[in-house]
């Protein structure tokens, strides 16, 4: 049982992170430089959301991952998307701006995300706790059935990320595939041939969210173990 138990977690282990290595490395394929592009990804960003009437959107750089910010209203790129003039930065521009259009659109399934993510920030904190303060208060109790439902609690409260996952999917692909990649296309923002990698950064972007929250069943499938 030890090494059938050693060799799920193996694989549990590689499904979360291969996705995270894949979504790294397809950005830094597209990441180099091209002199033939007409702008960066940050300029793009501001043109587009020009376009569509979003003047009060900003555009802003970040050190925490590109993302839309639907409180402040704000696009943030990492340095090499903003400044850089590659196909990643103009894919992911793009797919930041897609948010954007959601946002303005007012898209249900957007505000059902920020509504959960605000949720899961709590719960994720919470189960933090439960998961330290539960041997402890189980050892108070003198009973493993306390152990379990304190445990229980806390991968509960952790599932709140895997509804998080299934939530966010759809908006993500929507903003990459239904926003992003026709803006490209209808716009001539890249030619045809530079389209299929245009397509794989989009894909990586949408992915983005899904393989960060694989981890989340690493963890779950750890502690559910405890309840074992």
């Amino acid at each position: 049982m030890p090494i059938l138990f050693g060799l799920a977690a193996i694989i549990v282990l590689a499904i979360a992170v291969l996705p995270q290595f894949w979504v790294r490395r397809t950005l830094a394929r597209h990441a180099k430089d091209r002199p033939d592009l007409p702008g960066t990804g940050g300029e793009l960003a501001r043109h587009l959301l020009d376009r569509f009437g979003l003047t009060d959107v900003k555009v802003d750089t970040t050190k925490a991952g590109d993302h839309y910010n639907p409180e402040t209203r704000t696009v943030h790129l990492t340095d090499p998307h903003l400044a850089g003039r590659s196909l990643s930065a103009v894919a992911v521009a793009a797919h930041e701006v897609g948010h954007a259009i959601q946002h303005a659109n007012g898209e249900r399934l957007l505000a059902w995300r920020q509504r959960l993510v605000r949720l899961a920030q709590w719960t994720d904190r919470a189960a933090g706790i439960f998961f330290v303060a539960a041997p402890f208060l189980a050892i108070l109790a003198r009973t493993p059935l306390a152990l379990a439902l304190l445990v229980g609690i806390g991968i509960a409260l952790l599932g709140v990320r895997v509804v998080v996952t299934l939530v966010t999917l759809p908006v993500e692909f929507d903003a990459s595939f239904r926003k992003a990649l026709p803006m490209i296309e209808e716009g001539g923002y890249l030619d045809s041939k530079d389209l299929p990698a245009a397509r794989s950064v989009l894909r990586a972007a949408a992915l983005t969210y899904v393989a960060a929250a694989l981890m989340t069943l690493v963890d779950l499938a750890r502690w559910t173990r405890l309840l074992r």
